[in-house]
């Protein structure tokens, strides 16, 4: 039997084996049996499963097999490709709890040699401060390079490979938590996906309302922050004043990997509502000073933990002043998500119960007053591990930006009042300041303009 009529028959037998019924099926596992789960080294010399596990060991051992001949020293780059393809065939049509157990395999049986890394390790202790370091450390950092990574690789090597694994690591993410020993495989997957979805690597599109209607409804799709209500929305939101840019890849060239939204303006914008009024009038671009990205959204779970958007924020704005010279100011219109649920442990009943009411609150209220000075705390010093509180202000005050104002009624819609009694947040990109702004919040310093801090209550 040759190797091509070798790995199909072993995909024949994963099918056949773990996706019909009689002795090879298996219920869903149960929550109380997956914290007594056994290792897949207990399973692999075991002879009987039991009743939480899917795959039984005969066909473990055969899963295992497959994988292995994948990253076969004896293979070429393409064969160890097709028979990647041949492993990924059956995953397409395994059960949620079969795949579970083909990651548990690519994460504890595909680890680097701790007896070659141990040797290593002593061999750099050793030659520290030698002519022989250079050479004891790449020693060192190639034991400690696990075959896993080249098992990922393989599956790279076809066309729709790094599909096929950024999608695999979305379905993973629900799972990390309750199960610790994937993530290593979960480590190993972001660590590659750095590096094969480098910014130098992605290209910068526009997105407009020309674009095939494929990618528009991708954006209706994914758009994250303000929901598209259909084709005349995101026709709005595309056309005229409107300019929409995505990271693109060549292994995924019709799927943005983030996408932001942006609006012309003269003027600094304080409420998304007229942003997104299929009706009003287009701004004189002529006369625009201000770009105000009021909308950014990662489309790929899988690609949790790889940043793409200052970059992308970067490459909009250069790309923007050279169409439009006279843009001068650089912008958000950002929700505020966390505020809310801080408000409900920081504010008294008598201030919650008021801001139910907000949009009725007169300018002079001190309801009013009382919500606009939280929420200026709450951006401008509520900090965790170092970072911003908020997960919007973390992004933004992580690429440079400062809070600039607070603005009331600035998202009246149901989500807006639920994250943050509808207030929002412009965030200022000071291109000549970005830099200075991360200094200060690597020094526990959130960049604040002064009408913020006056906002902020006395102690």
């Amino acid at each position: 039997m040759n190797t091509s009529d070798w790995i199909t028959k072993g995909v024949s037998i994963l099918r056949t084996g773990s996706l019909k019924g009689g002795p090879e099926t298996s219920e869903a596992p149960s929550k109380s049996s997956r914290s007594a789960a056994r290792s897949t080294r207990d399973r692999l010399k075991a002879t009987l499963r039991r009743d939480e596990e899917a795959l039984s060991p005969r066909v473990l051992r055969r899963t295992l097999l497959e994988l292995r001949s994948i990253v076969d020293p004896k293979v070429s780059e393409v064969e160890g490709g097709r028979r990647a393809r041949g492993v990924a065939g059956w995953y397409a049509s395994a059960t949620p709890e079969q795949r579970h157990d083909m990651w548990l395999l690519m994460s504890e049986q595909f680890v680097a040699d701790p007896l070659k890394v141990k040797a290593a390790q002593a061999q750099y202790t050793a030659a520290v401060g030698t002519p022989d370091e250079a050479a004891a450390e790449v020693n060192y950092r190639r034991a400690t390079v696990s075959p896993r990574r080249r098992l990922l690789q393989r599956f790279s090597v076809n066309p729709e490979g790094i599909r096929f694994l950024v999608d695999m690591r979305a379905e993973m993410q629900p799972r990390l938590k309750a199960d610790r020993r994937l993530l290593a495989l979960d480590v190993e997957m972001e660590y590659m996906f750095s590096t094969w979805f480098d910014v130098g690597f992605l290209d910068l599109r526009r997105i407009s309302w020309d674009s095939p209607a494929s990618l528009i409804e991708k954006l209706i799709k994914y758009e994250a922050v303000h929901d598209i209500r259909g084709w005349a929305d995101v026709k709005n939101r595309l056309d005229s004043d409107r300019r929409c840019y995505g990271f693109f890849h060549p292994r995924l060239p019709d799927e943005p990997l983030i996408f932001v939204e942006v609006a012309l303006m003269d003027d600094m914008a304080t409420c998304i509502t007229p942003l997104l009024d299929e009706s009003a009038a287009p701004a004189n671009l002529s006369k625009a000073t201000h770009a105000i990205f009021y909308s950014i959204s990662n489309t790929q779970t899988g690609l949790k933990g790889v940043s793409f958007g200052d970059s992308l924020i970067k490459r909009v704005v250069d790309t923007l002043k050279d169409e439009f010279p006279k843009l001068k100011t650089f912008v958000t219109l950002s929700p505020i998500p966390g505020l809310r649920p801080w408000l409900s442990k920081h504010a008294s009943p008598d201030l919650l119960k008021a801001w139910e009411q907000t949009l009725e609150l007169p300018a002079s209220a001190p309801e009013r007053a009382a919500l606009l000075g939280l929420a200026a705390q709450y951006l401008a010093s509520e900090m965790r591990d170092g970072k911003p509180l908020d997960p919007v202000a973390r992004f933004h005050l992580g690429n440079g930006a400062r809070v600039e104002r607070i603005n009331w009624a600035g998202d009246p819609s149901t989500k807006g009042m639920k994250q943050s009694y509808g207030l929002m947040v412009n965030y200022l990109y000071d291109l000549k300041r970005l830099d200075r702004h991360r200094a200060l919040l690597a020094q526990g310093k959130i960049p604040t303009a002064p009408a913020v801090g006056k906002l902020i209550p006395a102690p």
